[in-house]
């Protein structure tokens, strides 16, 4: 019989969790000997969720929600996090990033990385990044284009255009973190990340970008969790209700379709299952998915965790006494 080291992912109170990680962020912020929290909110569940918690843990005046819109992304997130910091009477403010990337090169770099797939692309079209569906081979990767006249190209990306553009868009997540954490500086507060589980597990993260902050309260909880808190603590629908997207590309991007290849809630049944070595039967009675399909889930989900450990490891601190003969 297996061995299951962790209840499934519906199993879940959220009152008792809520209660938990909210002494836990209390607890973290003092030993940091910090004042408060910043928290950098996109609008999503996510970030909504570990903003509510933090205003529940330190007092909301104590917590600061920055909004970091970028031109081209328009402004559902900045109106959503807006909306956020009304219901939970915290502080905000907004500070745009598209000036710091342009300085940067970013989106100079993001061009000439599209333009060396569809030779004849203007800035202005929207794109995206697409990736290939869950088949058991190595996972490509296509430049979804669309022009003006509305018509989508779609082609695949070569392996040095890929990482330009995948650098180049990384850029974006450092700087809202450098300016989280400027932010966090002058208000000698703590820095609250908002990875979820399968994010974190799955290395869906920025290293020195939005992987990293001082303490991470919702690191530890599956995708449909994370809904059921935003249930609880009373979010705005807008927010509690939201779709999860990548908010990277200038063409509406699901996280599914970029990085995991899975809905959401099978990606939390296949984390589960990998990190408790449950039977792919079982998982495969509890989603739409039969079990051949999920023994493929399993190996995607375990190469991806062997592929982004370095995202999670520390820096390499090299002792300089001489080695002992």
């Amino acid at each position: 019989m297996t061995k299951v080291c962790a209840p499934p992912p519906e199993v879940f109170d959220a009152g008792l969790r809520a209660a938990q990680l909210q002494e836990g962020i209390a607890d973290a912020v003092l030993r940091l000997g910090r004042r408060g929290a910043v928290v950098a909110v996109s609008g999503g569940v996510d970030s909504g969720v570990v903003a509510a918690l933090c205003a529940r843990a330190l007092g909301p005046e104590h917590v600061m929600l920055l909004r970091l819109p970028e031109e081209g992304l328009g402004t559902r997130s900045a109106d959503l996090g807006r909306q956020l910091a009304t219901a939970l009477g915290t502080p905000t403010a907004e500070q745009g990033i598209s000036a710091a990337l342009e300085q940067l090169g970013c989106y100079d770099q993001q061009r000439d990385a599209v333009r060396a797939v569809v030779p004849d692309y203007e800035s202005g079209w929207p794109f995206k990044l697409v990736r290939s569906a869950p088949s058991g081979a190595m996972t490509v990767f296509s430049l979804v284009v669309e022009r003006p006249d509305g018509s989508r190209q779609t082609r695949r990306v070569p392996a040095v255009a890929y990482r330009e553009l995948l650098a180049a868009t990384n850029m974006k997540q450092r700087v809202r973190t450098l300016v989280t954490y400027t932010w966090a500086d002058r208000l000698h507060a703590a820095v609250a990340g908002t990875p979820n589980l399968i994010e974190y597990d799955q290395g869906f993260f920025v290293k020195g970008g939005d992987g990293l902050c001082d303490v991470k309260p919702i690191a530890g909880l599956y995708k449909q969790q994370v809904y059921a808190l935003a249930r609880y603590l009373d979010l705005p629908e807008a927010i509690a209700g939201r779709a999860p997207t990548t908010e990277t590309f200038t063409l509406a991007q699901s996280q599914e379709e970029f990085y995991f290849g899975y809905p959401l809630d099978q990606m939390d049944l296949l984390v589960w299952g990998v990190r408790n070595h449950v039977a792919a039967e079982v998982v495969a009675d509890r989603c739409d998915l039969t079990v051949q399909e999920v023994e493929q889930g399993y190996r995607e989900v375990a190469r991806r965790q062997v592929a982004t450990a370095y995202l999670h490891a520390p820096a390499l601190v090299l002792d300089d006494a001489p080695a002992q003969v």
